[in-house]
């Protein structure tokens, strides 16, 4: 559903920020293999949280790609002296596309890492809800109380004693430090 929602606002931004800069229409056609490209893409990249490196390298090559699908999809074909002219040519349309990944992809990362946090919250606070709402609803909720630990006996105590005394503190060393 993510991926699906994501396709088509990110097709329909591109096309219209195509026609903004100055691009002809897009047929319908072009447009509808856009977003399912962008939709397979992020349906594949949507699985589980990616890095920065991984969404800049997708926005930038989504963003390559539908410039070039944009371009020959176009409606009316633009004379071949004003091809790209709503954008400039060469490194001047390089280094917009650049930007404009750059700044997907960050907030794309910025998104996918707040709806991450937002879901193990709700994942983490739905166990606190359960119990406040059986105790609103007068049933017997069992309060645990810390077990002590269970007492270890022969070769496993004194494995764990003389391993525990080989194991340092990592700091400064005493002779230095200020506490």
């Amino acid at each position: 559903m993510r991926a699906t929602a994501f396709a088509v606002v990110c097709v329909l931004v591109s096309a219209a920020l195509h026609v903004l800069a100055g691009g002809v229409a897009v047929r319908p056609s072009a447009l509808a293999g856009a977003v399912a490209l962008t939709w397979a893409g992020a349906f594949l990249l949507g699985r589980r949280q990616r890095g920065m490196g991984v969404l800049l390298a997708a926005c930038f090559a989504a963003q390559y790609g539908m410039h070039h699908l944009f371009t020959a999809g176009a409606e009316t074909p633009p004379p071949a002296s004003l091809d790209h002219a709503h954008g400039g040519s060469g490194l001047a349309m390089l280094l917009v596309h650049v930007a404009v990944a750059a700044m997907s992809s960050w907030w794309l990362e910025r998104g996918d890492t707040t709806l991450a946090t937002i879901l193990r919250l709700a994942v983490t606070s739905l166990g606190v809800l359960w119990a406040g709402l059986l105790i609103l609803a007068g049933a017997p909720v069992e309060s645990r109380l810390p077990r002590r630990p269970q007492v270890e006996h022969g070769i496993d105590r004194l494995r764990r004693l003389l391993l525990g005394a080989g194991v340092r503190r990592r700091g400064p060393p005493t002779s230095v430090s200020v506490l």
